[in-house]
């Protein structure tokens, strides 16, 4: 831990657009009963962080009102009871805030350790992604072997990574993006069909394919009619976000005569303990899938913590594709 109570951070100053990111400094965090105090390597920037910093997603009771929800680092102090963790391991974990920040505090139990062979700039991309898309892809959504999934916003970190993770797992993967060039970089990462959602009409495409067992959706409004007659029957719609709205018109028959599920979640409401149960599974079931470089996280950019408001910029503009990452060590 540092010989200075202070450390580096980036504060919302107040609801708004990129430019209220404003770096300052912030008493160095002390863990609690089961908690680890991580020195931040690199923190991944995540749309939530957007809407935390407009003044739509407060953070939970509790949790450090700076934005960040993931980083990667070492491990630079242990809270009482905290047995798997010691100082200086190399870790990657969620955080229930305050990741733009040189030290964060994070539940021990939702720490994984880097992949290995993985840098921690790499790591650092890991677990928001793969928490959400595990959660929803395949313990809510129950995506098989051989079934056909369709994932909007194919380029984003979330879609990225889903589309490694369901292709990896045997499922016949589909997505929409908005460009040709984000289109042919899902198809790169195991989509079978990268649709242009400018261009063609993914209910069209998906429904002659026989329609889609499990879509995962962060678009919300006209889609959610259109993702229902895009289901095959006894399909399922997962929905993670809403950046067209949360509300619909919807003919609730087509759910009783095809079958249809549909449900959703949010991540960071989550208790600690499914969030700990979530952990569990990666390590088990996706971690090996890194080690091996069978999957990897999409990098997009990295810029220095300094600079936050400009990777938020960069996220708001929809060009990336993959990640956007902070820099602390050196940055």
């Amino acid at each position: 831990m540092p010989q200075s109570h202070l450390m580096r951070a980036v504060e919302i100053a107040r609801p708004g657009g990129p430019e209220v990111l404003t770096p300052c400094d912030r008493p160095v965090p002390v863990p609690v009963q089961g908690e680890i105090v991580i020195r931040v390597a690199w923190a991944g920037v995540n749309r939530p962080d957007i809407s935390q910093r407009a003044g739509a997603y407060p953070p939970p009771a509790g949790a450090s009102d700076l934005p960040g929800l993931e980083a990667s680092g070492h491990v630079a102090a242990t809270g009482p009871g905290v047995t798997r963790w010691k100082e200086g391991d190399a870790v990657c974990a969620l955080l229930p805030g305050g990741g733009y920040a040189e030290y964060v505090t994070t539940p021990a139990e939702h720490a994984l350790p880097v992949p290995e062979g993985m840098a921690l700039r790499e790591a650092a991309c890991l677990p928001e992604n793969y928490f959400t898309v595990w959660h929803n892809v395949f313990e809510r959504g129950r995506l098989q072997a051989g079934e056909r999934f369709l994932v909007h916003g194919g380029s984003s970190g979330i879609g990225t990574t889903a589309i490694q993770l369901a292709n990896a797992r045997g499922a016949r993967v589909f997505a929409t993006a908005g460009s040709a060039a984000k289109c042919a970089a899902c198809e790169k990462l195991g989509a079978e069909r990268a649709i242009n959602y400018r261009e063609a009409d993914f209910v069209e495409i998906v429904t002659a394919e026989g329609g889609a067992n499990l879509i995962l959706d962060m678009v919300g409004g006209d889609y959610i009619p259109r993702n229902v007659k895009a289901l095959a029957d006894d399909g399922r719609l997962v929905q993670i976000a809403f950046l067209k709205g949360p509300k619909a018109e919807l003919n609730f028959a087509q759910l009783m005569v095809r079958r249809l599920t549909i449900t959703g979640s949010t991540l960071r409401p989550q208790s600690h303990a499914a969030k700990a149960s979530i952990a569990e599974a990666l390590e088990r079931e996706a971690w090996p899938l890194l080690a091996s470089g069978s999957i990897a996280p999409v990098l997009d950019q990295e810029f220095p913590l300094a600079e936050a408001a400009a990777a938020h910029a960069r996220m708001e503009s929809s060009e990336h594709i993959g990640k956007i990452v902070l820099r602390l060590e050196g940055g």
